[in-house]
């Protein structure tokens, strides 16, 4: 296999792993869940989130990061307040990738 090859296949090793973390950070119930408030409000602070969610901050957290490191949700900083709002163009191109990879495989 030639250095170029080997390169290539690094490189896109690294794009399908980005991918697959998007795609499985929109499949996940309490992920679901937080994107349906957000999307409910247009963009909402996080404590107003905490509450409605009804859970641990900590189980939050944990999701939240998830969904900012693929780019799902973007923060803005107000003062002590963070608010969060879905980034629709993210979301729609995941979803576009899923149902190409779906038909894909049909």
């Amino acid at each position: 296999m030639s250095n170029e090859t080997i390169q290539r296949l690094t490189a896109s090793k690294n794009t399908l792993k980005k991918a697959a973390l998007a795609i499985r950070a929109l499949n996940h119930p309490f992920r679901e869940k937080i994107i349906q408030i957000i999307e409910n409000h247009g963009e909402i602070d996080v404590t107003t989130l905490y509450v409605e969610l009804r859970c641990e901050q900590s189980e939050a957290s944990q999701a939240l990061r998830i969904l900012r490191q693929s780019n799902v949700v973007s923060t803005r900083r107000q003062g002590k307040h963070i608010f969060y709002k879905l980034n629709l163009w993210v979301i729609a191109n995941i979803l576009e990738l899923s149902n190409r990879l779906a038909e894909a495989t049909i």
